[in-house]
């Protein structure tokens, strides 16, 4: 497609040209190529230029925004480049927004730190929000692949540098960040969801035990006053990697989805324990009355007096198959449940010697999987037993120990007096007895049995936290070693969790979809004879959108010019 000039003589001499919208196409008829005629534009020098104008910017709208930027540049510009600048644009805007800018710069001032400290963090942040990589592969990106207001390039010495100065001010920063999110966005903290995920090493070996305290941070005096562990090392993997070292990870959320901190521990750190240690820090933070929500790994008999302190409450699973007496009387008395939402049914438990209320909850949904994956696990069983009979003793004693290694297929497993192997029948009533069931406990006397099974269930949103962590952000793999950088990354991660977060709640919106739609606002370069200058493209209606829900102003048009020096 191309524009066509025509000209013709008029009866005076003069030649007047005209301009049309033309395209070739071939004739299989006449085999040749004939010029076809879209559009008139009519005399060359009777233009409808400002039509003209508004056609070349609908049609700009259609390509990518650096082809727009290209195919609208000014006569005597040149277009240089073109970067995204709406998903940065739109994260700096709420870094500012609450503060987490001035905060940093205020703990800078008066130390001998490179002043573009918070910019090369902000940025470090930015990248992890919205095109992870490796902080050497970030030093491309902040330099050729986005804009950040303030900083136009970084080298990675910088970004170290700037990573371990966030190590420092983190129990500072974090105060103050959830100070000012809570006090802008009016958080409900009255429920706090901590769980705890690990992350793993593409090690061959793990870290070197070194001395620590009991919070899981390096001795200050170098002894051992606690027990040794390497950072990198080995422990129970949630991911499924038992088989390499590890760092575990937490974090504390409110029941809006924004999650307030983050904390690291060494791989093999238990989690029954680590709690008290997230309370103990929260502690003087403006909470006021809390009930911590946490699932059954963290259930002890000490985490519980603990998180009772100061009138303090809590919201726990219980396990179904532990050893709690009081867990056992709970499932066992009888009553009614009521529906408290389409897919589940509560009962609450009174037990007179217990000091906390008991919330049996019922999905009965999850009942029919449990019941499906069980004949399953029966089946495979029932082929796996079907002849042993007929083993000799230490074969059949190599089949019941290959069966053990194999918890859900162990649970159903009987062995006779004679040490024949059997499908224990009881032990299917049991656990048929507990299909859709979990178990909570609860402290709080003002909650009702409604309140403390919806609450529990909105634990969904750490562990929501965690895959987008783990699969937006990406937390792995960890191109550091150092243990402070380690920690640094994860804050790093934790940040930009909180302000994509914040931008989900706000807008309705997913982050990737919001993401991929800012993305498409471009910043272009222009130069000429005068100098450089840049401009953004168009701003689209849900761009808008996204923008008036967050409460941030448009981007200015034109961003920079610089005259040419002389």
């Amino acid at each position: 497609m191309y524009v066509k000039r025509s000209t013709r003589r008029t009866r005076d001499g003069r030649v007047i040209g005209y301009l049309q919208l033309a395209h070739n196409e071939w004739d299989p008829i006449a085999k040749a190529s004939k010029t076809k005629v879209l559009y008139s534009f009519g005399r060359e020098d009777q233009l409808d230029i400002a039509g003209i104008r508004r056609l070349v910017v609908a049609l700009s709208r259609l390509l990518e925004p650096g082809d727009a930027l290209a195919a609208t540049t000014p006569a005597g510009l040149t277009f240089t480049e073109s970067r995204p600048l709406g998903g940065s644009y739109v994260l700096d805007g709420l870094w500012r927004r609450f503060g987490i800018d001035q905060a940093m710069r205020t703990m800078l001032a008066g130390t001998r730190m490179d002043g573009r400290v918070e910019r090369i963090l902000f940025a470090l942040v930015a990248n992890r929000a919205l095109a992870p990589s490796s902080k050497l592969a970030a030093t491309r990106w902040i330099e050729h692949d986005t804009v950040i207001d303030g900083l136009d390039s970084v080298v990675d010495e910088a970004c170290y540098r700037a990573m371990d100065w966030l190590i420092e001010v983190e129990p500072e920063l974090s105060r103050v960040v959830y100070d000012n999110v809570a006090d802008l966005l009016n958080l409900e903290v009255d429920l706090l969801f901590f769980d705890t995920t690990s992350t793993y090493f593409e090690l061959d070996e793990p870290d070197e035990p070194v001395g620590r305290d009991e919070r899981g941070g390096l001795a200050a005096d170098g002894r051992d006053t606690a027990k040794p562990a390497g950072f990198r090392t080995y422990g129970k993997s949630k991911d499924s990697r038992p088989d390499l070292p590890q760092v575990v990870i937490g974090m504390a959320v409110t029941r809006d989805g924004i999650p307030v901190r983050c904390w690291c521990w060494p791989g093999n750190t238990a989690d029954s324990a680590l709690i008290r240690q997230v309370k103990a820090d929260m502690r003087d933070w403006s909470l006021g009355r809390v009930v911590w929500v946490a699932d059954r790994g963290f259930t002890s008999t000490e985490n519980r007096r603990y998180l009772r302190r100061a009138g303090g409450h809590y919201i726990l699973g219980e396990k179904l198959r532990g050893d709690s007496a009081e867990a056992k009387a709970a499932l066992a008395r009888q009553g009614r449940y009521k529906t408290v939402a389409d897919n589940l049914q509560v009962k609450e438990v009174n037990l007179a010697d217990a000091d906390d209320r008991f919330v049996i909850c019922f999905n009965p949904d999850a009942a029919e999987r449990d019941a499906t994956i069980r004949q399953r696990m029966l089946a495979q069983l029932d082929e796996a037993i079907t002849g042993s009979d007929k083993l000799a003793t230490d074969k059949r004693a190599e089949l019941r120990g290959m069966i053990s290694t194999k918890p859900g297929l162990k649970r159903y497993l009987r062995v006779t007096p004679g040490g024949l192997l059997r499908i224990d029948k009881k032990a299917i009533d049991r656990e048929a007895n507990l299909d859709g069931k979990f178990l909570l406990r609860s402290s709080d006397p003002k909650l009702s049995s409604e309140d403390i099974a919806l609450g529990y269930k909105q634990l969904l949103e750490v562990e929501r936290g965690w895959r987008d962590m783990k699969q937006i952000i990406d937390l792995r793999p960890v191109y550091h070693r150092r243990e402070e950088r380690i920690r640094a990354h994860v804050l790093l991660c934790w940040l930009a969790l909180l302000l994509i977060r914040i931008t989900e709640t706000t807008t309705g919106q997913t982050w990737p979809s919001i993401r991929d739609e800012l993305q498409r606002l471009h910043l272009g370069t222009f130069t000429g004879p005068a100098g450089t200058f840049r401009q953004r493209t168009e701003i689209t209606p849900p761009q808008r959108t996204i923008l008036t829900a967050l409460k941030l102003d448009e981007p200015r048009r034109v961003h920079e010019v610089t005259p040419t020096t002389r």
